[in-house]
């Protein structure tokens, strides 16, 4: 869900952070108090003391909210059906500062399943990617979120996401809903 308001939020226990757009990690302590301003993905942008901080979805708990579900696989699940759950992981994955996830942004050129080389019945995910500004303090926390979401993959062992720049990212690779959503036509 997308807050366009500001739900307050009280952290229940210190709480390991990102700060945005910096890409630091910090450490919120118990008893802060701020604003969620996006929540999106199973993740929360929180904003505290004139600061915009990132908190995982792992960390839900400590701002009273619900971690995300567990992903399922059918028993039995062939590489096109974990392609399609690959496809919906990645659009979990959202930038802290804009509310359009990865895919719709434009940001991967590429997403491949292949069987692990040398774990049987398990699979490699190849992920290319860009960021919409090369110097983007959060490149390498978007590649972090992507990977570590379709690790959650059941049967997905290892995913390689590699960041590249070249072709250089454009407004023309966001899907038509993504650039009516940020005026960007």
């Amino acid at each position: 869900m997308y807050s366009r308001s500001s739900e307050p939020v009280r952290f229940e226990r210190d709480c390991t952070a990102v700060m945005v757009p910096q890409g630091e990690t910090v450490t919120l302590p118990a008893g802060s108090i701020g604003y969620i301003t996006q929540a999106l993905g199973g993740s929360w942008t929180v904003f505290v003391e004139g600061n915009l901080f990132r908190i995982a979805g792992k960390d839900a708990d400590a701002i009273d909210k619900e971690p995300p579900a567990e992903i399922e696989l059918a028993e039995g699940a062939g590489d096109e059906d974990v392609e399609k759950l690959v496809w919906k992981q990645l659009r979990t994955c959202f930038d802290p500062e804009i509310p359009i996830n990865v895919v719709d942004l434009g940001l991967v050129y590429e997403a491949e399943v292949k069987p692990h080389p040398e774990q049987a019945g398990q699979r490699l995910v190849e992920v290319r990617m860009t960021l919409t500004a090369p110097g983007c303090g959060m490149g390498e926390i978007l590649v972090d979120d992507v990977r570590s979401k379709l690790e959650l993959i059941p049967t997905v062992a290892e995913a390689d996401v590699e960041l590249v720049f070249d072709p250089p990212w454009t407004r023309d690779m966001m899907s038509e809903a993504a650039r009516l959503e940020t005026g960007m036509f």
